[in-house]
């Protein structure tokens, strides 16, 4: 059975664009052999990923992620059974929040900031969807 989970989290103060990348090269690797795929926004500090996969190995995976020490107040937005999958192709995409236009976050939000702490998962979902389409995606594979 294939899970689509969305989870937010806040990097510790001084995680470095390197450890970013280390998570992403990692995850690159790792996920493929657990049948994972997903797609990664990191901005101002905040993290919004999606992961899909079997159920097992979704929650395995966001169980260490939430015991990450590099992250704090991880929260799921939203978690759902699947028939297929958004992110196929991509072990773990990277969002590139600097070709995404502002206006779009204003759609689903209060303001032109990534804050998925003061939205409902729903206007999360949708919003990463949205972001996804329009922004650039690098290290899709």
């Amino acid at each position: 059975m294939l899970v689509r989970m969305m989870y937010a989290s806040r990097a510790l103060p001084g995680l470095e664009e390197d450890a970013l990348m280390n998570i992403l090269r990692h995850a690159r690797v790792a996920n493929p052999q657990q049948g994972i795929t997903g797609a990664l926004c990191c901005s101002n500090g905040i993290f919004l990923q999606v992961l899909e996969g079997g159920r097992m190995a979704v929650n395995a995976l966001y169980n260490r992620i939430a015991n990450d020490k590099r992250h704090t107040g991880v929260v799921i937005l939203s978690y759902s059974e699947i028939r297929e999958r958004r992110f196929a192709g991509w072990a773990m995409g990277q969002v590139n929040m600097a070709r995404m236009n502002p206006g779009l976050l204003l759609k689903y939000s209060e303001t032109a900031t990534l804050d998925p702490y003061a939205v409902s998962g729903e206007a999360m979902a949708l919003l990463f969807d949205e972001v996804v389409a329009t922004a650039a995606i690098m290290g899709q594979s």
